[in-house]
């Protein structure tokens, strides 16, 4: 197979709703509850929730996926109900194959806010300061972004009134302005990566800022000059150093958000309960081991993050979260749940992947307003039959624990759209499940299920099914009657037939059917017109057949792991197909109808039976990744100088081969970006390679490399190199163990330069011990020009001198085709051929001299 933020508005372009009186607490701190869509009610509030202020989105490590919107890239699903959803994030969708994991994107992630239109705007600044700072006329906005501010921007408060103020990506360490007064409007203040260890004691200055973003730097401690901030709505300060919370946080009376994620706390202190307008917070990835108590009396928190710590239980006291909709605590150390969990009436959300959790009570069915329940990776052998109670449930994530069987009843969670319970223990896909009328993904991959039960055809909303690694023998063909089903995998199965009801499924994109026991390529597949993505790899197909030519959508094709020993023509009809994957066969040559492909990009044709590079290959000229290395069975040893005519070629892999060396030409490849070529018998990289300016993977491992090029630094852009197993001596191994350009680079300029040094020493060695006879025979071995002051003519310039005189003109001739080293090995062997063993003994005691102190 082939290899392989949100951002900021420019110029500081305002983009919340408005601001209004006592407007501050959040609308949509993450984008993912968006995705998920906001719930079908909303409940009744007078609250003005303000744009997410920050431009950077901040991912977790381990991104948490919601389960909804997963695999929907065409449409949101509606859940419902509640403005939290303004509040919350829910978590992200997890990506085809993977598990959902609970860390969300960050809280910090909020707009900038925008003054309504019409609101005066005062004092006017000129319009040459509003460009140099990115001034809104028609708000109070300025981004400084990544300026290289090292001082707090003084002059921008002359040129109009702000509010709201970014200063990412400088490096500002304090607020020291020409008058404080003009700090006392600001409202919203950004200082994210601004390398601070602190933060600027001048922030009590600050009395009217409701949100502050100090995420991504290295904070150890919060100040009690920030606690001063009366009015303080939202505090980010995600990723940095903090290891403890101040135990006076009761003065931050308004706070709404707080969010510590990505810190080094151990604890929570038991002020902070005294938060009593808390409605969200954030805590994932510290080190707690404990669920403080003082968590539990937040009245009003709505939203808790505590993914990845170290929790290992829940308090009884956390029945005291009566507003609580989100609890999201994957990657903790939770072996059960207790029963009071069960008292929280409002819980929309619960994340728990990857835990310890053996068993999950019944009283479950006590959460009527569930939507999203994610319980992958834990150690789980059934689930509660009173699950079926959560009739509102959306999402049902199970995958990755040992469950044999589902609860008879899951038929009633009749608004269930998500089901996964990829890798478990199960041997049947129960019929109950063809009666969950809303399903839209369904996810049953690594279990031991042997048939899909025909009843499957009632879920009429069905558009992504997953069934890989199983024990299925027969395509099931109540699938084929699914009329929205647009993505199946079957990879990894016993199919050995495709029956004529798949030609019904118009509508389907993607078909995986890899690692099956299909033994021809089925014309069925051949109806599927709208297919863009057929992955038919590791079957025993042999043949194509001609009617290939009517999938005309078709833009991926994987055929790898066949019995083809010859190319199929058939392809070379498919005209619109951009990636090619038929590695792994017995192919020999190509034919030439294979530049009829004429919008490939990818071709894969690794560990085939090639002989010699396909030049027919030369002429596709749109090909932009071409994959030639060996596993095993013949390799090449050359490869031609018509390879650079892919004048689009990015990535070229032409590895585990023969070849000696490269083309002469390969710098005419201007845009190729990756070059593995590890394991084969290269000695060498022509002049021209370092033309790659480009280039920024080079794998050259396993060759006979013994020197590289001096001017290796001048590839700019190249980020990984690995030389390793390589008989290298310039630079020696040691050096380039660690795969860093610099150092590669520095010590090959000291070795010039050295070299210089030498090579200056030999011809003074020889040019002051030189017969005039001997100098005119070494001029014959080493094809010096004659020049117009020739040593034989009467001339009053010394001898040496002139003999010194013409090797620097020498040396200036070649410098264009050999390096310093080359040189000194030219003039030695011909020293040699004319017999000056004196000078060669002179030089020999040079060398060893310069071997042990280097000059």
């Amino acid at each position: 197979m082939f290899e392989d933020e949100n951002s900021w508005e420019p110029g500081g372009v305002a983009r919340s709703e408005s601001l209004e009186d006592e407007a501050g607490l959040i609308e949509d701190i993450s984008d993912s509850f968006n995705d998920v869509s906001s719930y079908s009610e909303r409940r009744d509030s007078n609250q003005v929730y303000e744009a997410n202020p920050s431009k950077r989105t901040e991912p977790s490590a381990a991104s948490s996926t919601s389960l909804l919107n997963r695999n929907e890239e065409k449409k949101n699903i509606p859940i419902s109900e509640a403005n939290i959803a303004d509040v919350i994030p829910l978590s992200k969708l997890e990506t085809p194959g993977t598990s959902i994991s609970s860390e969300t994107k960050e809280t910090e992630d909020y707009q900038k806010v925008r003054v309504p239109s019409g609101e005066k705007v005062s004092p006017q600044g000129s319009k040459e300061s509003q460009k140099e700072f990115d001034l809104e006329e028609d708000n109070f906005t300025v981004n400084l972004e990544a300026r290289g501010l090292q001082e707090f921007p003084r002059d921008v408060f002359k040129a109009k009134y702000v509010k709201y103020l970014y200063l990412d990506k400088n490096q500002i360490k304090t607020f020291k302005v020409a008058d404080p007064g003009d700090l006392l409007g600001l409202e919203i203040l950004s200082l994210q990566e601004n390398g601070l260890s602190s933060i600027p004691l001048e922030i009590h200055l600050l009395t009217n800022l409701r949100i502050l973003n100090a995420s991504y730097n290295q904070i150890s401690c919060i100040p009690k000059e920030l606690l001063q901030l009366e009015n303080m709505r939202q505090l980010f300060l995600n990723s940095n150093c903090i290891e403890n919370l101040p135990s006076d946080l009761e003065s931050l009376i308004n706070l709404e958000t707080l969010s510590l994620g990505k810190n080094m706390l151990t604890n929570v202190p038991e002020s902070l309960s005294s938060l009593k307008n808390l409605q969200v917070l954030n805590l994932e990835y510290n080190q707690l081991t404990i669920f403080s108590k003082s968590l539990c009396f937040l009245p009003k928190l709505i939203s808790l993050n505590l993914t990845g710590n170290m929790i290992g239980s829940l308090p009884k006291e956390i029945r005291e979260l009566k507003n609580l909709e989100n609890l999201l605590m994957d990657h903790n150390k939770l072996t059960f749940l207790s029963v009071e969990i069960f008292q929280l009436p409002k819980i929309k959300e619960l994340q728990l992947a990857d835990n310890k959790l053996e068993a999950i009570s019944p009283k479950i069915e006590n959460f009527r307003e569930l939507r999203i329940l994610n319980l992958d990776k834990n150690l789980l052998k059934k689930i509660p039959k009173k699950l079926s109670r959560c009739v509102k449930l959306e999402c049902l994530s199970l995958s990755d624990n040992s469950i044999e069987e589902l609860p008879r009843k899951i038929h009633r969670l009749k608004n269930l759209k998500q089901l996964h319970v990829s890798r478990n223990k199960m041997i049947k896909m129960a019929e109950e499940i063809s009666h969950l009328s809303n399903i839209i993904s369904l996810e049953f991959s690594g279990n031991q299920i042997t048939h899909i039960p025909i009843e499957i055809k009632n879920c009429r909303k069905i558009t992504r099914v997953e069934l890989n690694y199983n024990n299925i023998m027969y395509f099931p063909v109540g699938l084929c009657a699914l009329p929205s089903l647009d993505y199946l995998s079957f990879n990894g199965n016993y199919i050995s037939e495709i029956p004529m009801d798949v030609s019904f499924s118009k509508q389907l994109l993607h078909l995986e059917l890899n690692t099956n026991k299909l033994p021809v390529l089925s014309e069925h597949l051949c109806s599927l017109t709208n297919l863009e993505y057929l992955d038919v790899g590791q079957n025993q197909i042999k043949t194509i057949p001609s009617c290939i030519s009517t999938m005309v959508s078709l833009r991926v094709l994987i055929v790898s792991g066949n019995k083809f020993e010859t190319f199929p023509k058939e392809l070379c009809a498919l005209h619109n197909l951009q990636v090619l994957d038929i590695s792994e066969n017995q192919l020999q040559k190509l034919p030439s109808d294979i530049t009829k492909l004429k919008g490939i990009q990818k071709l894969n044709l690794s560990s085939n039976r090639f002989s010699y590079f396909p030049v027919e290959l030369c002429q596709l000229q749109t090909l932009e990744a071409l994959y030639l290395s060996r596993t095993h069975g013949r390799m090449l040893t050359r490869l031609p100088e018509e390879l650079t005519s892919m004048t689009q070629l990015k990535t070229l892999d032409i590895s585990n081969n023969a070849i000696k060396e490269i083309p002469r030409n390969i710098g005419e490849l201007r845009y190729l970006v990756s070059l593995h070529a590890y394991n084969n018998q290269i000695s060498s990289l022509p002049p021209s390679f370092l033309s790659l300016k480009v280039l920024q993977h080079l794998d050259l491992r396993g060759n006979n490399l013994t020197a590289l090029p001096s001017a290796i630094y001048s590839l700019m852009s190249l980020k990984e190199i690995n030389f390793d197993d390589n008989p290298l001596l310039r630079p020696p191994v040691e050096v380039c163990k660690g795969k860093q350009l610099h150092t590669i680079a520095c010590y090959l300029q000291r070795a010039d330069e050295r070299d210089e040094k030498i090579l200056e020493k030999i011809f003074n060695i020889v040019a002051n011990t030189i017969t005039e006879i001997n100098f005119e025979f070494l001029k014959q071995k080493l094809n010096m020009t004659t020049s117009e002051n020739s040593i034989l003519v009467r001339n009053p310039t010394p001898l040496n001198e002139r003999i010194y005189n013409e090797f620097v003109k020498w040396k200036a001739d070649k410098n264009l085709l050999f390096t310093t080293a080359d040189l000194r090995d030219q003039l030695v062997r011909a020293l040699n051929m004319i017999g000056a063993y004196d000078i060669i003994d002179k030089i020999t005691a040079l060398n060893l001299y310069t071997s042990v102190i280097k000059l």
